[in-house]
């Protein structure tokens, strides 16, 4: 009798076991899922959402495997520093040694299942992308490309490994007997429950991303100023559910995102792509005052964060001139020139730059007097003076001197959330008593502890989805030291 056989059997009966219950049907979800039933567990993947082909951020991803921007085979050692880096050291270091370990192993794992890779472009952080590219046109062309292919192959081989992702099921708490996790309990498509039991329970149901009430309390005063950059299903259960039980969390402030075309609040079209960044981090984003309120330098995802933190994050603008239009503004794939005004995002233009904050809703005197500050420090190698400071060392900046200048109405675009369940390297799920909570385990964006800090230090969701994912099966089944 096949897994799923057993499992409508036994809820006839109202009662239902396996050995390894498993919250979110994402890569993070399925990759463990099928480690574990490799491993000759039985294990039953529950997913909330009903459609056969249910649209998660796995399913919507552009495909790039890469360690904080950095090649995935990279020396570990290497990696290790370069995550702690980019996360100004806030990154766990158990944690991102273990990412950098293993990253290339991830791939490898994937590449045997048959899933495939291609070189992105000349960047070492693209050396591998899911093929078919999920980078392809303007929109969510996801259908039979990179994360849809990834999801469907996982998917296939855990069915034949005797696992089932079930969907319409809802996670609604975690089971616990003695200080152990020993199973969940679920929501049914029918609107009654019922209790899994479990020897584990893995949570991989992705970030809150896309909770209203979270972001609110965590990331930004007004949410609904901000773009869900996202198949606008992570609810941040799995965190939720942890949390009641006793688990402890990292800092939830941070999240991977772009700046996005403010006009992508309304305009569907709008994202995931194109972004902003390559402007933005070369020249200057204000606010209604024209001030500056952010480090540019940082690079995109640093900008995007702090945009999000402001009491008024629906009132930012990135500004230019007509080298930066014609310069920055083209690079990168699906950039800003043209395809943001293709896509029905505003552009506006003007001859001074009193006259486009007009057009911006921008003060004018506001504006002026920081181009002006940022113009002269530049000129004077003086950029570390401006408040707030502008580095220039990962990102140089430009003047903004040519007519016609540029005002971009912008907004932050959320991908997920950085934080999360706190975990060992070992995807233990941690305790606020101390050690870990006996029988559950937490993989990819459920987790917290590796990426964010201070800069948001971005990782990699996708390599930290799939090794994590790998470790929970890899101590559950009994491959790995513990």
């Amino acid at each position: 009798m096949s897994n799923g056989e057993l499992y409508w059997k036994e809820l006839d009966m109202k009662k239902l076991t396996c050995d390894v219950a498993i919250v979110g049907g994402g890569i993070a979800g399925l990759m463990s899922g099928l480690r574990c039933a490799q491993g000759g567990k039985k294990v039953l993947v529950f997913e909330r959402l009903n459609d056969d082909r249910y649209v998660c951020n796995t399913r919507l991803t552009g495909g790039v495997f890469h360690c904080a921007m950095t090649d995935i085979r990279t020396p570990e050692n290497e990696l290790v520093e370069i995550i702690l880096q980019a996360t100004g050291n806030a990154a766990d270091p158990a944690l991102a040694r273990l990412v950098a370990a293993n990253a290339r192993k991830a791939v490898n794992w994937l590449q045997e299942l048959g899933i495939r890779f291609v070189r992105g472009s000349a960047d070492p952080w693209h050396s591998f992308v899911l093929a078919p590219p999920g980078i392809a046109q303007l929109g969510r062309q996801w259908e039979g490309r990179a994360g849809d292919v990834l999801m469907r192959t996982l998917e296939a081989e855990l069915n034949r490994h005797q696992g089932k992702v079930l969907r319409g099921h809802e996670a609604k708490e975690l089971l616990m007997a003695d200080g152990k996790c020993g199973g969940v309990k679920l929501a049914l498509p029918d609107g009654s429950q019922i209790d899994v039991m479990s020897e584990a329970v893995i949570l991989a149901d992705g970030g809150f991303q896309s909770n209203p009430r979270m972001l609110r309390e965590f990331i930004s005063p007004q949410p609904e100023s901000v773009v869900q950059r996202n198949a606008g299903t992570g609810i941040g259960a799995g965190l939720r559910m942890a949390q009641a039980v006793g688990a402890q969390a990292s800092d939830l402030s941070g999240f991977y995102g772009h700046i996005l075309s403010r006009a992508a609040l309304q305009n569907d079209k709008l994202w995931p792509y194109p972004w902003l960044d390559e402007v933005a981090k070369r020249y200057i984003v204000v606010d209604a005052a024209g001030r500056r309120f952010t480090d540019e330098g940082r690079g995109g995802i640093h900008i995007a964060n702090d945009m999000a933190r402001l009491i008024q994050p629906g009132t930012t603008t990135v500004i230019c001139d007509e080298d930066g239009w014609n310069g920055p503004a083209t690079e990168r794939f699906l950039p800003a020139n043209p395809n943001l005004e293709k896509a029905g995002g505003t552009v506006l233009r003007a001859s001074s730059i009193r006259e486009l904050a007009g057009m911006a809703g921008i003060d004018p005197d506001g504006l002026a007097a920081e181009v002006g500050a940022y113009n002269t420090a530049l000129a004077n190698g003086r950029l570390g003076e401006l408040q707030p400071v502008r580095t220039s060392g990962k990102f140089s900046a430009l003047p903004i001197r040519k007519a016609p200048f540029y005002a971009l109405p912008a907004a932050a675009g959320i991908t997920y959330t950085m934080g999360g369940v706190l975990i060992d390297d070992h995807c233990r799920v941690k305790s606020k008593a101390g050690g870990t909570i006996a029988g559950l385990y937490a993989a990819g964006s459920t987790t917290g502890g590796l990426e964010g800090g201070v800069h948001a230090g971005y990782v990699g969701g996708l390599v930290k989805a799939s090794v994590t994912a790998l470790r929970c099966a890899e101590v559950i089944t009994g491959s790995a030291a513990v």
